[in-house]
């Protein structure tokens, strides 16, 4: 991610990008039974046309991080990242161990889809930590 060429997209472009973004989080968490209060605007990040990092807070006043764009859409809770960018490490990390425990798997060896589901987390963790490593990105 942090070494591939930015496309160079508008402010129109952009902000286009963020509002798809919010509007699939907002579905995956309805899909999986989260009903959000607000989104925590200020603490939320774009890397645009990567990744975003959503902070939301739940009806059920919870707080969580949600991460997509190009990469899978996941979840973890508040407490386990102070910010933005430990949520994206935090994730990243997660993504490592999914991938290692498809590989691990004799029953996953024998699955291309499997195998081509672990290669996928492998390479998306390793871009999120190359963003995450990036200080000029986070400042």
């Amino acid at each position: 991610m942090a070494d591939q060429q930015q496309p160079e997209l508008t402010e129109e472009e952009a902000s286009a990008w963020v509002r798809e973004q919010f509007q699939a989080a907002n579905k995956y968490l309805a899909e999986n039974g989260i009903i959000t209060d607000r989104v925590l605007t200020k603490e939320s990040r774009y890397l645009v046309p990567y990744v975003a990092v959503w902070k939301f807070t739940t009806q059920d006043r919870k707080e969580l991080w949600l991460v997509n764009g190009d990469v899978p859409t996941d979840v973890v809770g508040a407490k386990a990242a102070k910010d933005a960018r430990e949520a994206l490490r935090h994730i990243a990390m997660q993504w490592q161990l999914k991938a290692q425990a498809i590989i691990d798997d004799p029953k996953a060896q024998q699955d291309a889809e499997q195998i081509k589901y672990a290669q996928y987390l492998v390479s998306r963790a390793e871009g999120i930590h190359d963003a995450v490593q990036t200080e000029k990105l986070w400042q």
